[in-house]
């Protein structure tokens, strides 16, 4: 149990880490045209993207799908401005029609990305380790607590700066997938790959 928890803490500390602040972004920018009331919405979407990092992890961390981690790190920020993007095009969250909308399989899939960024960090951790199911379901669990922590704060600075501030929500929704986009360029051009 001991070792569970270490393996949590580990996933834990990687995501809230602000010298890993890309996989931050990546969360604020999809958290951002989100309001508290919608945290349900969000709760699923942000699964979705766990999902997909969880899956990509565990096969990485296996050594069953190797990608070069040159090209991951490109394209974790590539993933941040697209969300942007999207989030500047789309129509606020309530007026979303389902939970199986394009944003969760979006998630999903930029998700697959993320967990290829975090796979060398938890392959260098593991090494030749037998017990590795169990500390990749550790870290895993670790990861999706440090999202969700994440995912309260912005929604309660949201509902800060909206319901407090009266800050409309659309201006406030640009602004955070401006800022996202635009430290995610920054580090694109730093890990520029072709």
């Amino acid at each position: 149990m001991e070792e569970f928890q270490l393996y949590a803490k580990l996933g834990f500390d990687h995501i809230t880490d602000l010298n890993g602040y890309d996989h931050i972004l990546f969360i604020v920018a999809l958290c951002a045209i989100y309001q508290f009331s919608e945290w349900k919405k969000l709760l699923i979407l942000v699964t979705a993207f766990t999902l997909g990092h969880s899956l990509t992890l565990a096969l990485a961390v296996l050594n069953i799908i190797e990608v070069p981690s040159e090209l991951i790190e490109f394209l974790i920020p590539v993933t941040i401005v697209l969300t942007a993007i999207f989030n500047l095009r789309k129509p606020p969250a309530k007026k979303q029609r389902s939970f199986g909308s394009f944003s969760y399989w979006l998630a999903a899939g930029f998700g697959l990305i993320h967990g290829m960024g975090f796979s060398n960090y938890l392959r260098s951790l593991l090494g030749k380790n037998s017990d590795i199911i169990t500390q990749l379901l550790a870290f895993n669990i670790g990861l999706e607590v440090g999202q969700l922590v994440i995912v309260a704060l912005l929604l309660i600075t949201t509902f800060v700066v909206v319901d407090f501030a009266r800050v409309k929500h659309r201006m406030w929704s640009v602004w955070l997938s401006g800022l996202a986009a635009g430290a995610a360029l920054v580090i694109m051009s730093e890990k520029w790959y072709f």
